[in-house]
């Protein structure tokens, strides 16, 4: 069986019987875990083993795990700072900043890909100028080369564990106000600062560094009245044909308010696939999922397929329990955990979900 379009979320810790059979339809291709499906690392080994044994291939289990205030899983894993704190040391020890992100990019994975999960949506690469009111400090820096330098050691990092990099938003949520979650943000910025500004991240990493990318619920009038995400302009043209991007689009979630002005959830489904998607997530509204799998028409492209495959992580032999235990874990962990804290950098967790 193929990968379908469409990655699902679930309403608990468990799969429940109707899950089971929802992520055996064939336009399923993917599962995003949020806070309400873990309570333990045991809970989450065996929720993610389920999931996987469903399918072959297995199904895409993603999660957003960033740091800061963007983290699904808290006890028993390590807490990662927000980005703004590497990008805050970067103003005191560039060398010790980059090698923060590295070690963060390994830590974050390897613990997710330890409990059997596939991929996460990090890192951002926004810039924060202090705009955005969801951002925030979820963005390494202010200035874009900062973010791409430590956005690409965090990649790395993330490819030393086995995983591969999702970076969001493209081409820039964080020079607009408002909050996609909750309104349809409009940049009405020229094409050519949006280039030079917000897009100088993506361009640095999307050949090298990143398998995935995942486009902004934004409406860039510029070049297209419709929000990036569902913007063939935006996928097909710019990141594809004039930036070269190979990898996996996957859309952000369609129940989000920045994408209610393409419709009914198929209509966005649709929307997205058509504009370039390979992966569209439906989130927290399960009955419009199960509308969705009824009524979307979309055939699976070869092209997709082996990009999605591509997403699946590297799966380890040992536990999160024997990781901790070896001293490089311990050392990474006690440093991450440190920068988090360290009074001096004055980061300050405004509470936005992710």
């Amino acid at each position: 069986m193929s990968l379908g379009p469409i990655m699902l979320d679930l309403r608990g810790l468990q799969l429940e019987p109707d899950e089971r059979e929802l992520l055996r339809h064939p336009l399923v291709g993917g599962v995003i875990l949020f806070s309400r499906n873990y309570s333990d690392i045991d809970q989450l080994r065996k929720l993610t083993g389920d999931i996987h044994q469903l399918r072959n291939p297995a199904l895409l289990i993603a999660v957003d795990h960033e740091g800061g205030r963007v983290q699904r899983f808290h006890q028993g894993f390590t807490r990662l700072p927000a980005c703004a704190c590497y990008g805050q040391l970067y103003e005191k020890d560039r060398n010790l900043a980059r090698d923060q992100a590295e070690n963060a990019g390994w830590l974050s994975a390897v613990e997710l890909l330890s409990v059997g999960i596939d991929l996460s949506f990090a890192p951002v690469l926004d810039i924060n100028p202090g705009v955005s009111e969801v951002i925030g400090n979820r963005a390494f820096h202010s200035e874009p080369e900062i973010v791409a330098e430590l956005a690409m050691y965090f990649c790395r990092g993330m490819k030393k564990a086995g995983m591969e990099a999702v970076g969001k938003h493209f081409p820039g949520h964080g020079s607009v106000g408002a909050d996609s979650h909750h309104a349809v943000p409009i940049d009405r910025r020229r094409f050519q600062e949006i280039a030079m500004r917000d897009m100088v991240p993506f361009q640095r990493l999307l050949t090298s560094h990143l398998q995935g990318i995942m486009p902004a619920h934004v409406i860039y009038p510029d070049v297209d009245e419709k929000p990036a995400g569902f913007s063939g302009q935006w996928l097909e043209q710019v990141l594809r044909r004039q930036l070269g991007f190979q990898g996996t689009i996957f859309s952000d979630d369609i129940s989000m308010k920045g994408a209610e002005v393409l419709g009914s959830y198929t209509e966005r489904a649709c929307a997205a696939i058509a504009a370039g998607c390979d992966m569209v997530l439906v989130c927290n509204n399960q009955e419009a999922a199960i509308k969705v799998l009824e009524t979307l028409q979309a055939e699976i492209s070869p092209a997709s397929q082996v990009r999605l495959i591509r997403m699946h992580g590297r799966r380890l032999d040992s536990g999160i329990e024997e990781l901790q235990k070896q001293t490089d874990w311990q050392l990474i962990s006690r440093q991450l955990t440190s920068l988090e804290k360290s009074p001096e950098l004055g980061l300050a967790d405004d509470g936005i979900p992710g």
